[in-house]
């Protein structure tokens, strides 16, 4: 199982802050977007090249290795000034 969590404008456009998926052996923060994707339209969100990923509270690249149990984040960048 991987919980997987949503902050900011990503959690609104998805209209969840969280869920829990089933580990199905994807390899890469990339495989399990893809299978995200797959839901519908609205996740395509998920595509933005700004999107920024955490495993497990670390910050990582999309080509990071998952295992089962971990937690994954999605979140917008952070902007200021």
């Amino acid at each position: 199982m991987l919980r997987i969590r949503f902050f900011g404008s990503i959690r609104e456009q998805l209209q969840t802050s969280s869920i829990d998926v089933e580990y199905a052996g994807e390899e890469t923060v990339s495989d399990l977007m893809a299978k995200l994707i797959e839901k519908g339209e609205r996740w395509l969100i998920l595509e933005e090249q700004d999107v920024l990923v955490a495993v497990n509270m670390t910050l990582c690249g999309k080509d990071a290795v998952i295992n089962s149990g971990d937690e994954l984040a999605f979140f917008p960048p952070v902007t200021g000034g």
